[in-house]
């Protein structure tokens, strides 16, 4: 016997796909750089110290005097030993003028002449303490340093990016299909 069939047949769709890849490319090129330093300035500003000595007073004391000092000095006794030789002989004149009062004025101005001054011996320290002088005023040292800053000109480079975008095609490459087919139908 023959049965009445159905029959069914059927294609699955197939999806077809090609790509093409991206092409990315990056390049970076190099910054300009332009970096200065202008050195520092520097000043310094010295005052010297100065020291002084003066020892005159010492060389003084052991007898080693200036010619000018020396001068000054024999000038100064002379105008001494003068005020006094003229003191001396006004008193001198005045004892002889009044003999008449008594004593012996002539042996006593005498044996005044004939006799030195006392003299007298202590200990002295040459040259004396003190004699040296000394000054000293001690030297400046003033330093100024100005710091100068870095001048920076540098520019940096953008970076080249190529691009060209990737494609996809999605395409049918087998459609879907049915077919339904009848055997044994008897009408």
């Amino acid at each position: 016997m023959q049965i009445p069939q159905i029959r069914v047949q059927s294609t699955y769709g197939q999806i077809q796909i090609n790509t093409q890849k991206p092409i990315q490319s990056i390049q970076q090129p190099k910054a300009q750089l332009d970096l200065q330093q202008p050195p520092a300035e520097l000043t310094i500003e010295r005052t010297p110290s100065k020291l002084t000595i003066d020892q005159t007073k010492a060389r003084e004391d052991v007898d080693l005097k200036h010619i000018s000092k020396r001068i000054e000095e024999a000038a100064q006794q002379g105008y001494q030993d003068l005020l006094e030789g003229m003191a001396r002989r006004s008193q001198e004149g005045d004892e002889l003028m009044m003999i008449e009062k008594g004593g012996n004025p002539i042996a006593d101005q005498a044996q005044r002449s004939s006799e030195g001054p006392e003299l007298q011996f202590n200990i002295g320290w040459i040259p004396s303490a003190g004699s040296v002088k000394i000054n000293f005023v001690p030297g400046k040292v003033d330093i100024q340093v100005k710091r100068n800053a870095v001048i920076n000109n540098t520019r940096p480079q953008k970076p080249i990016h190529d691009y060209q975008p990737g494609k996809v095609n999605i395409s049918m490459k087998q459609y879907p299909a049915l077919k339904i087919d009848f055997v044994n139908l008897t009408i």
